[in-house]
């Protein structure tokens, strides 16, 4: 049973990584009032920015001894933030300036990210001269999971605890970063007021659409994080039209999850990671339809905690009252 866990764990928590990048930038987002259902397409086009980043730069050198991993992981890291936050200032521009319907936007950017990365990706692979339909950034990978000081001598603690790339690690700091911000501080509480009541936040002299831009921009850039370990950690480098799958979608089914609060995105991550991957480990034999039914629990699991919020008359468990609506300041 130990070695069960020795290996679930780590596998759960791998898979839960970008889940907790997704749900932590889609919180902030939602904190402000904006629904913002182009997260899917945020992490694929955050993705392929690093991913086009990384392959530049390894096709730029002269050499495999000329490879410096620092120099890899910031060029890919800062291509990867460059493409979520213009993906983030398109969503604002349109909802906030335009004020154009936010669930229309949010599905137009997703259905945009994915064809963008699409595209892009499926050039990069042709660039490449690679055969099969998959581009391989394996030097650059390697840079990103390198695993924490100890992980190989400390038995299982370090199996369990180290084993991870610096990735893991930053989405669990920036939940608990955001979690402290938006409970503890005066900019979080600023915020929630624009979510909650953007009128009354106006009147008392917030400015409503600068923490919309913010809020947006910023969450999606940490979204867009979770779509860069997607490819450099959880697939090794290895980027594939289309293998995001629905990860995007469970992301923001875990703001519900969490009830709106960033900390409790961090074990649910990892729960709903389990949940993905649980399939895996249970027998089944020859019987898909009850394997596709354990690839069913994540889903079901939302349903539940959405219907048990929605019958308990808590506001604290509510989404903020003025999400998904656009404010007009002349009607205020």
């Amino acid at each position: 049973m130990f070695d069960f866990f020795l290996t679930f764990i780590p596998r759960a928590i791998i898979q839960g990584t970008p889940l907790l990048y997704g749900s932590t930038g889609e919180t902030l987002t939602e904190k402000s009032g904006n629904l913002n259902l182009g997260i899917p397409g945020i992490m694929y086009v955050g993705a392929i920015s690093g991913v086009i980043g990384a392959f530049y730069y390894e096709s730029s050198l002269p050499g495999p001894e000329a490879f410096n991993g620092a120099l890899a992981v910031a060029i890919t890291l800062g291509a990867n933030l460059l493409g979520s936050l213009l993906m983030g200032l398109l969503y604002c521009f349109l909802t906030v300036t335009l004020r154009a319907n936010q669930n229309v936007t949010g599905l137009a950017m997703t259905t945009f990210g994915v064809g963008f990365g699409n595209f892009f990706g499926g050039s990069l692979i042709k660039l490449s001269g690679n055969e099969m339909p998959y581009l391989a950034l394996n030097r650059t990978s390697l840079a990103f999971r390198t695993p924490m000081p100890g992980a190989s001598t400390t038995g299982w603690f370090g199996q369990l605890f180290l084993s991870y790339g610096f990735l893991a690690y930053l989405a669990v700091i920036l939940s608990l970063v955001a979690a402290f911000v938006l409970k503890r501080t005066r900019v979080g509480l600023h915020l929630r007021a624009v979510g909650e009541n953007p009128a009354t936040a106006d009147a008392a002299g917030i400015n409503v659409n600068r923490y919309k831009y913010a809020a947006t921009c910023i969450g999606s850039v940490i979204a867009g994080l979770g779509g860069l370990y997607y490819v450099m950690d959880y697939a090794s480098g290895i980027w594939s039209n289309n293998a995001f799958g629905d990860r995007g979608w469970l992301a923001i089914a875990l703001v519900i999850f969490t009830i709106w609060r960033p900390n409790r995105g961090i074990l649910s991550a990892y729960l709903f990671g389990g949940l993905y991957i649980l399939h895996m480990y249970i027998p089944t034999g020859t019987d898909l339809a009850v394997k596709e039914l354990y690839k069913m629990a994540p889903y079901v699991v939302t349903i539940v905690v959405l219907i048990i919020s929605s019958i308990r008359n808590n506001r604290e468990k509510q989404p903020p009252a003025s999400l998904g609506l656009s404010y007009f300041r002349e009607e205020r």
